[in-house]
């Protein structure tokens, strides 16, 4: 069983066809989907989702492109969202200095202020990286230690974030940027340690290859753990099995335990 460790399934790409889409996943072998929030209104959707479906659990953070939004009134709101069994991270939070849709100093103020929720709430936070390595590296050292773990989502930042991600044991998620014919941090992948390495679509985004162009989707986190076995030389079923173990391991042992299905569990009273 594949756990796809980072998904906006609540993006209206989905809209039209979210039930097939989780069919396919599971006939190719997907138990299991973490469905992220990158607002408070996309993290309640995240929740809603995760609620509606067995195999779905939600992450609920502000990422640094919504930065600019950052307010004690959603600081609240994601903190009572934390506090649900369902929310199993805080995120995707972080920085992102290629953007820059937000100015970089929001970007570290929200950052830091997720950072700190994670550490008290015993979540662990989902963290974003772009073109800002310096200041995500040190962030990282910061905080590695202090909240439960840290997982960098979609890898490919440069040597000094891998290198303070390695010193504080934050997970390594990798994505379907792994089979893209410019991906360069083939050494990343073969230095992860095994305890510390995750598969991810971050679908819609980054389809991989053989899917390049078209809409991504968590059946599609297969050909990320083959392109890692590959890497590693090492069997799929072994990634398999040990990517699994690691999701559990990071975000709690509901995220294997649910069979991942497209039919809507029953509606249970909203306890947020």
């Amino acid at each position: 069983m594949l756990v796809d460790t980072h998904c906006h399934l609540g993006d209206p790409a989905f809209d039209p066809d979210r039930d097939a889409v989780l069919e396919r996943a599971r006939g190719a072998g997907v138990g299991h989907v973490v469905v992220v929030g990158t607002t408070v209104e996309d993290s309640e959707r995240a929740l809603s989702l995760a609620r509606a479906r067995p195999g779905l659990s939600a992450t609920a953070g502000v990422h640094p492109h919504e930065a600019k939004t950052w307010s004690p009134a959603a600081a609240a709101r994601l903190k009572a969202l934390l506090a649900l069994p369902e929310v199993v991270a805080v995120g995707e939070t972080g920085l992102d200095y290629h953007y820059d849709h937000s100015p970089r100093d929001a970007q570290r103020r929200a950052f830091e202020a997720q950072l700190a929720l994670g550490a008290e709430l015993g979540k662990p936070v989902v963290v974003h990286a772009r073109e800002a390595d310096e200041d995500l590296a040190a962030l990282v050292r910061e905080w590695g230690e202090r909240v439960p773990a840290l997982v960098l989502h979609s890898f490919s930042a440069g040597p000094s974030v891998f290198d303070a991600g390695l010193q504080v044991g934050a997970y390594f998620s990798f994505s379907g940027m792994v089979t893209f014919r410019s991906w360069k941090q083939t050494d990343c992948v073969s230095a992860c340690p095994a305890d510390r390495l995750l598969v991810e679509t971050d679908a819609p985004y980054l389809a991989p290859v053989p899917h390049r162009g078209r809409r991504n989707e968590p059946a599609f986190v297969r050909e990320v753990a083959q392109a890692l076995a590959g890497a590693r030389g090492e069997p799929y079923d072994a990634v398999v099995r040990q990517t699994t173990a690691n999701a559990r391991r990071v975000f709690g042992a509901g995220v294997a335990a649910g069979a991942l299905t497209a039919s809507p569990a029953p509606t249970v009273e909203d306890r947020s």
